[in-house]
């Protein structure tokens, strides 16, 4: 191994150690450190001495140890971030993925969604399927907040789920800052669900 390749190598573990156990990546996560081929050899060597897990084509993570249950799967966010690129793109969980985050919905979706301003992108992890899904800047304008997955969340439910129990679930799930910020993203939903979320944020008695 020449010292080129030996110094891109080092400089990716320091990265990874860097980061800390629960860290998913790609490739590109160090173009920076080496060319895509010095790159790629280096993560196929740190995965044959099993410093690092590849969880799919081009997909890797630093895995989590536990003392019971072993190695542990990476969290669905870890992924969409890994998969949203190095210059993180905004991620909105989507769909059912959205409803169970909000506890609206026990399961976890085997087709997880998150909407994304960057590139659409499949990825298959085991059983499970990931999706960024691309869409439109008014869909991300509340990424990251809990009123973007109120939006989605209820979008997935559709307007005949929607009644007393799934409004009081949510004003007791949701804080007070959440719900000033459902009043102020009113303008980015749709009407029915705009109504939804002004009866989660306004008390009963209003």
């Amino acid at each position: 191994m020449g010292k080129h390749s030996q110094s891109v190598e080092l400089k990716i573990l320091n990265r990874i150690h860097g980061h800390g156990r629960g860290w998913v990546f790609t490739p590109n996560h160090f173009l920076d450190l080496g060319t895509r081929t010095a790159v790629g050899l280096a993560l196929m060597r740190h995965t044959r001495n099993g410093t690092i897990r590849q969880l799919s084509r081009g997909l890797y993570d630093y895995p989590q140890h536990h003392p019971k249950l072993g190695v542990l799967t990476p969290s669905l966010n870890a992924v969409a971030e890994a998969l949203a690129g190095r210059d993180a793109s905004r991620l909105q969980p989507g769909g059912g993925y959205a409803a169970n985050l909000l506890g609206l919905s026990e399961q976890v979706p085997m087709k997880v969604v998150f909407l994304t301003d960057g590139a659409s992108r499949n990825v298959r992890l085991g059983k499970q399927t990931i999706t960024l899904k691309r869409t439109t800047p008014k869909s991300m304008a509340t990424a990251g907040k809990t009123s973007g997955l109120v939006i989605q969340a209820l979008r997935h439910l559709g307007q005949r789920q929607l009644n007393d129990t799934l409004v009081a679930k949510l004003r007791q799930r949701l804080t007070a800052d959440d719900k000033r910020q459902l009043l102020k993203d009113l303008i980015y939903a749709p009407a029915w669900i705009g109504n939804a979320m002004r009866r989660v944020a306004t008390p009963e008695a209003h």
